[in-house]
């Protein structure tokens, strides 16, 4: 692999520690991954969230695409004010027209008063599109004039509405496949995949597995009054030779259920599903001691923080931990200062 110099990886710590400060009051100290793939995420969504550009989000179910979403919306023009979101997948077919649109009173059954639509609601600010693959066919059509006229017309409404209204829309389909299967508008997808933004599953990114598993047990141990603040090294073993089939969210569900169900200060048993753990390919991954890996992981957060350990933009915040509980693994692993300063 190339080295990077370091004049690179000082630019790259840059980029991403200034989109953290411009983010500061929103959830993204909750995307959590100093590892290669989402350094390469935050690097992306930090050069189109100023803008007004239309994002596509691609990437498995769990893999954190609303949370992205919402960092985007937090980190553009618009961050005041509220993201809309709307699931495509959610609604019956015959109900996304008036969801999206609204309706005037009386123009179907059941119209009973006049209702506004998510477009309007999101006027001069972000509307999240999720699952926009579901959307049905004769809506597409809709939709991709709305988005070239920047104009919506309510149900049963005798004039269109001027809006101005930034998209993120997200899928966790292949859309060009859906295209060339016919069951998406060619039209539409170009409309949309203005900034396309691919996640990586969690399969992809293991280096993030012991960060995002500590994140998520000090968050499910404060809101249980638990003082867990470990997992055994059998148990983090088993996590990172899992397939992760649920990405995220399948971790954080499981981390949440096993929380619950310890006592003590160390979780020593995760009860993952039968059939979806394989042995480590290392090949792709290779396998070494857990402090080495924690110490590795915790020194590209603290490079990426510029060394600051405490406060809003510091690594504890990153990593989901005190400050005191971060200062105490770098006294254990041997982390001092020389090793995360670059010297002048």
């Amino acid at each position: 692999m190339k080295k990077e110099s370091s004049q690179e990886k000082e630019k790259e710590q840059t980029v991403l520690l200034s989109f953290s400060n411009d983010l500061s009051d929103t959830s993204f100290s909750e995307i959590i991954g100093a590892g290669t793939e989402m350094q390469k995420i935050f690097h992306l969504i930090s050069q189109v969230a100023p803008s007004e550009s239309t994002v596509l989000l691609m990437g498995e179910t769990g893999t954190g695409k609303e949370l992205i979403a919402r960092a985007i919306h937090n980190g553009s023009p618009y961050k005041g004010k509220l993201m809309v979101k709307v699931n495509c997948a959610t609604l019956p077919p015959n109900l996304i027209e008036s969801e999206l649109f609204g309706h005037e009173k009386g123009s179907f059954t059941g119209a009973t008063e006049r209702r506004i639509g998510k477009f309007e609601l999101a006027n001069n600010s972000t509307l999240f599109l999720d699952e926009i693959g579901e959307l049905p066919m004769e809506l597409q059509a809709k939709l991709l004039r709305v988005l070239q006229e920047k104009e919506i017309e309510r149900i049963g409404g005798r004039g269109s509405i001027k809006v101005n209204v930034r998209i993120i829309a997200a899928t966790n389909r292949h859309l060009q496949k859906e295209v060339d299967a016919g069951r998406f508008r060619s039209d539409l997808f170009y409309r949309l995949n203005v900034f396309p933004v691919t996640l990586p599953p969690l399969r992809n990114r293991k280096e993030d597995i012991p960060v995002l598993t500590t994140h998520f047990v000090a968050r499910y141990a404060r809101n249980a009054g638990k003082k867990i603040n470990n997992v055994s090294p059998k148990v983090m073993e088993s996590l990172l030779t899992y397939s992760w089939p649920g990405n995220v969210r399948e971790l954080e569900h499981l981390v949440e259920r096993s929380v619950l169900l310890t006592n003590g200060t160390t979780i020593r048993e995760m009860y993952l599903p039968a059939g979806n753990q394989k042995e480590m390919n290392t090949g792709e991954f290779t396998i070494v001691p857990l402090d080495e890996m924690e110490r590795t992981y915790i020194l590209k957060v603290l490079k990426v923080c510029k060394g600051r350990i405490s406060g809003p933009f510091g690594a504890a915040v990153k990593l989901g931990l005190p400050s005191t509980t971060l200062i105490s693994k770098m006294q254990k692993l041997g982390i001092k200062k020389e090793h995360f300063h670059d010297p002048l």
